[in-house]
């Protein structure tokens, strides 16, 4: 009997182990739609597979692949193969793993569920699907605004970093396309920039098509800068070799601009020196292939992430003065520089300031070629969207303009949202001049809105704390010291002639709140609770008069 048992152990025991067993897996597959199906499974094992044709790689990546019963599907482009035989191998998947048997394909890129989750922001551009971090290229093109970002399409967590790409009419309605640059044998793609070769320097355009340029890091394997270009906006071709050799390990996030009055483009890089120094080095070049090294910044070390990653650079009057005008030069985390600009060489006048003061708000970049001549930018906003079985993560800032104007303090950065979100404004509440005290009747207790834009003007009066409560969160203003706190995140918002000024953004995943006629940006990533719908505004410690609010319900983008 006891050897009965030992036996039907062991035999359950190989079971066991041949149901677990890895094994590599390959399928060939003829390729009839424009889209394969990648069964995604949120914290499944890391898979890697790659996509052939007649043994040439033309596509990898690594999913967490789901067996069976997936959370979600990535969608792969496969259209220019079509009629072609396409192979499939998997590195390692269990023996009955139903994941790629058969591999399934679509012509739409599609799903029922496609913007209406619970968690989708509502006017914050979020990919379809996948991860997204830093925005990139960031171009107005024949017609339309361009926004590239970093994008894995295969899961919701960083990595296998293409370009993925959306375009707008208007900067707040977005069509999500196919992704523009997939990884190569040079690397995967980091960030970047993108230019309009109005003049064709380059050659690459013609005289009727100019080039849409793109720039880019092949990184993780050469560190070196690439370009691709584009006639239409819509395909991209990669020149065959990178523009500019590795510096160091890390160098990436090519930013160029057009010099006007030197007649050449320049490019700023971000490069790690010894000892993890921080350094922005700037080239310049006449046809973009070609590159010279003119000069450098010094940031900070390690920790001190003084000019750190994604630079951006660009030029500004002072408060809209064409006479007076200064170069900013900034960081993945908005410290800036305001300064001077030869064509070659940087020259700071004022460092290490501060243009942002929120939670998570990342590798802002802006607009060339902006149509109206505006400084536009939109950030990564790191939205806490990575829940459950959740088929995207993360989103962008709603678009700002950028100015330059004297303060207080000097000159600083201030931000405005752009007029184009007033599109979508809805139904609108206006409260006249009043009263209030932490004795009166909340003046908005008949608001309720999923979503709100909220501009106000309150005089502080002898109150000692004004708080705004959007939907449960509580948005506390200390008067004496002059500063705004949301969740444990705190910026100094100075009054203006005595007022506090204050023109806030209500989405699902948090608030961004523009205070002091822009001197104060602060965005707050915070999930609301949907069933709170309610406002409340209150005055602490003594009264206050509210001279003015405008309370608009939004609608969405999607």
């Amino acid at each position: 009997m006891i050897k009965k048992l030992i036996l039907l152990l062991l035999l359950c025991g190989g079971i066991a182990k041949s149901s677990l067993a890895q094994q590599a897996f390959t399928t060939t597959f003829d390729v009839e739609k424009q889209y394969i199906k990648i069964p995604v499974k949120n914290g499944a094992t890391k898979r890697n597979v790659e996509i052939k044709l007649n043994n040439e790689k033309l596509r990898w990546f690594n999913v967490e692949l789901a067996d069976a019963n997936p959370d979600w599907y990535a969608y792969l482009y496969v259209g220019d193969w079509k009629g072609s035989k396409l192979t499939l191998t998997v590195d390692a998947l269990p023996a009955d793993s139903k994941a790629f048997s058969p591999v399934q394909q679509a012509e739409q890129n599609t799903e029922e569920r496609d913007y209406k989750e619970p968690l989708r922001a509502q006017f914050h551009f979020s990919p379809l699907r996948g991860w997204v971090n830093d925005p990139n290229g960031l171009v107005y093109y024949k017609g339309e605004y361009h926004l590239f970002f970093q994008h894995n399409p295969y899961g919701v967590n960083w990595g296998n970093m293409h370009w993925g790409h959306a375009v707008s009419k208007d900067l707040v309605h977005w069509k999500q396309l196919d992704e523009a640059l997939y990884p190569d044998n040079f690397g995967t793609m980091f960030s970047g920039g993108a230019v309009v070769d109005v003049d064709n320097t380059s050659g690459l355009g013609t005289a009727k098509d100019k080039p849409m340029v793109l720039f880019y890091t092949a990184a993780e394997k050469a560190w070196e800068q690439g370009l691709a270009y584009s006639l239409d906006g819509r395909t991209f071709t990669k020149l065959p070799n990178t523009i500019l050799d590795k510096i160091t390990d890390g160098n990436r996030d090519p930013k160029v601009i057009w010099h006007e009055p030197s007649k050449h483009w320049v490019m700023v890089l971000y490069v790690t020196e010894p000892d993890n120094l921080h350094t922005m080095h700037f080239f310049t070049s006449t046809d973009m292939k070609s590159w010279t090294f003119t000069s450098k910044i010094v940031g900070g070390r390690g920790d001190d992430r003084y000019m750190h990653e994604c630079p951006e650079f660009f030029e500004l009057a002072v408060d809209g003065d064409s006479k007076n005008k200064k170069w900013i030069l900034t960081g993945a985390d908005s410290q800036y520089a305001i300064g001077t600009f030869d064509g070659k060489t940087f020259t700071p006048e004022e460092e290490r300031l501060f243009s942002q003061h929120g939670r998570d708000y990342y590798a802002a970049q802006t607009f060339s070629n902006e149509p109206k001549g505006r400084r536009v930018e939109i950030g990564w906003w790191r939205t806490h969207t990575n829940q459950g079985n959740n088929s995207f993560n993360q989103s962008m800032s709603v678009p700002m303009e950028i100015k330059l104007k004297k303060t207080a303090k000097g000159l600083r950065l201030v931000r405005i949202p752009v007029k184009e979100l007033q599109v979508l404004r809805n139904k609108s509440t206006k409260i006249k001049k009043k009263n209030i005290s932490a004795e009166t009747a909340n003046v908005l207790s008949g608001l309720s809105s999923e979503t709100a834009e909220i501009q106000l003007v309150l005089k502080p009066n002898d109150s000692k704390k004004i708080q705004l409560v959007v939907r449960g969160l509580a948005i506390n203003y200390d008067v004496a010291k002059q500063e705004l706190e949301i969740d444990k995140v705190k910026a100094h918002a100075p009054l203006i002639d005595g007022k506090l000024d204050l023109h806030l953004f209500v989405d699902r995943t948090g608030v961004e709140v523009f205070a002091a006629k822009g001197e104060t940006y602060m965005p707050v990533n915070y999930n609301l609770k949907a069933e709170n719908l309610s406002y409340e505004l209150r005055a602490e410690g003594g009264s206050a008069t509210l001279e003015s609010l405008e309370f608009y319900t939004l609608k969405s983008i999607w």
